[in-house]
């Protein structure tokens, strides 16, 4: 199933189908606001206004499995990330990376890895303009250093 057939929810309890971000490359990412990593959403969003104009999407998704790190809720969330961190590349509900209420997308990711797990937050995953996963990136791996392979993207 392509990534465009998953629908996710959005900060208002909207169902979104990634459809309306097909043929675009994407880096999706689960976020958490209150965690060390949390400075890497400056970086996403440089990456965003950098090759948005090319088609390139950063799409956040905050959880709050590792250690609660994202304590907010809804809006509240969105509303932090663009006070401090200056993002406007689109976030959505949280959700679950692991376990037995790992939302689907995220599923997806993983088998198209071969990582089960997610580790921490700031996981990165490529996807390419025919929604195809093409790398995974650690949670420290500075977005900084993922341009290069979005670049051989657009």
């Amino acid at each position: 199933m392509p990534i465009t057939d998953y629908t996710v929810t959005d900060m208002s309890e909207n169902e979104i189908s990634l459809s309306k971000y097909a043929g675009k490359p994407l880096l999706i990412v689960n976020t958490a606001s209150q965690c060390g990593l949390a400075s890497q959403l400056k970086d996403l969003e440089n990456l965003y206004q950098d090759y948005k104009e090319k088609g390139f999407v950063v799409l956040g998704f905050p959880c709050s499995q590792f250690m609660n790190q994202e304590p907010l809720e809804g809006e509240e969330i969105a509303e932090f990330c663009q006070m401090n961190y200056g993002v406007s590349f689109p976030l959505f509900d949280k959700i679950k990376v692991n376990g037995d209420e790992t939302h689907p997308l995220f599923k997806y990711l993983k088998d198209q890895t071969g990582n089960k797990m997610i580790k921490w937050n700031y996981t990165k995953f490529l996807i390419d303009a025919d929604g195809e996963v093409v790398n995974r990136y650690a949670p420290t791996t500075s977005p900084k250093k993922i341009a290069k392979d979005i670049e051989k993207l657009l």
